[in-house]
């Protein structure tokens, strides 16, 4: 009997994923799907409109259709998806592509020094070739920094109402976002629980964004912002502290240590709220988490994602209590311990 011979389409389509990848990165940066808000089109006017040269529009366009990006009629007429138009088009509140942006500007071109980080365990990034480093260039534009925290926050806006969801924030009359970015938490935490106050605590430079976007939600009177490093100063006291997208970034000791200061601002019976794309325990699932702590070898000296198991025991490590891991939405949980 012939073996049978197993199929390499997988292993293609894993090994060109960045024809797809680059193809809608482009798209957002081009702003196709802007311009489908506003109308939707043919081929020939999205060339005039986008100003794209006509050899390979057709080819661009029905890629983003197979993509699942686009849709087409029988007209030939290109409309956006519902998730494209939702999170897609620049003009609305829900817009997530500015991280898209940042993937396309930057993480493309230094993932293509994975190999060589894999090999010595440096970043790729801008430190590598040079340049100025992200943030130093981010925290000295004010303009650019915004639209980086508004990107923020449309891309995390599902964790973040699910955290609301899913955590007893009847039981608690204070909070503080350790590294609130424009606050996109902090505003969905308080405006689903009107007996709560709550602090933002971030770096200087964020100070004017975020009072800015909590001023626009109406919840000045019950969220403030205090400026601060959590390395260099001391973690403003509530009665939860959430800490999002932060741990990652760093290395063993600073993980350590900013668990330390954490469990130090807690009053007793209080609770750290620590959320990520957190890898699954048998590390065999969240392909995500896995990618992204790949990333951070790309952007950071010593930073690494980690499993929800690996978190409850620093927590516990520190000196919590009572740790649990919940699964947020897709590929984010949230590990929460008690002092």
């Amino acid at each position: 009997m012939a073996q049978s011979i197993p199929s390499h389409e997988h292993i293609l389509q894993l090994g060109f994923g960045f024809w797809g990848s680059k193809a809608l990165l482009s798209a957002v940066e081009l702003g196709v799907f802007t311009e489908l808000a506003k109308k939707p089109a043919n081929a020939a006017e999205l060339q005039s409109r986008l100003k794209l040269h006509p050899r390979s529009v057709r080819d661009f366009l029905d890629t983003l259709v197979a993509l699942g990006m686009l849709e087409r009629d029988a007209q030939g007429t290109y409309r956006n998806t519902a998730e494209t138009d939702f999170y897609l088009d620049r003009t609305k509140p829900s817009y997530i592509g500015g991280i898209l942006e940042m993937a396309n500007q930057r993480l493309y071109r230094f993932w293509g020094g994975l190999t060589q980080g894999l090999q010595n365990g440096k970043p790729q990034n801008e430190i590598t070739h040079n340049e100025p480093d992200l943030f130093t260039a981010l925290y000295s534009d004010p303009d650019r920094l915004e639209t980086f925290l508004k990107a923020m926050t449309g891309v995390s806006r599902p964790t973040a109402r699910a955290i609301v969801a899913k955590f007893p924030w009847r039981e608690v009359k204070t909070f503080c976002d350790v590294g609130c970015a424009q606050g996109g938490l902090t505003v969905e935490i308080a405006r689903a629980n009107p007996h709560i106050t709550g602090i933002g605590f971030d770096l200087k430079p964020v100070q004017p964004i975020f009072e800015h976007f909590v001023r626009e939600n109406g919840l000045a009177d019950r969220l403030s912002f205090k400026p601060g490093s959590f390395f260099e100063d001391p973690i403003p006291s509530a009665e939860v502290l959430v800490m999002g997208h932060i741990l990652h970034d760093w290395d063993m000791d600073e993980k350590r240590l900013l668990l330390k200061k954490s469990l130090e601002a807690l009053p007793k019976g209080g609770r750290l709220i620590v959320y990520d794309a957190m890898i699954d325990n048998e590390r065999r699932e969240n392909t995500f988490g896995l990618l992204m702590s790949l990333n951070m070898l790309i952007e950071t000296n010593g930073g690494f994602d980690y499993t929800g198991a690996d978190c409850v025991g620093w927590m516990r490590e520190a000196g919590f209590r009572d740790a649990y891991v919940e699964r947020l939405t897709g590929t984010h949980s949230m590990a929460v311990a008690t002092k």
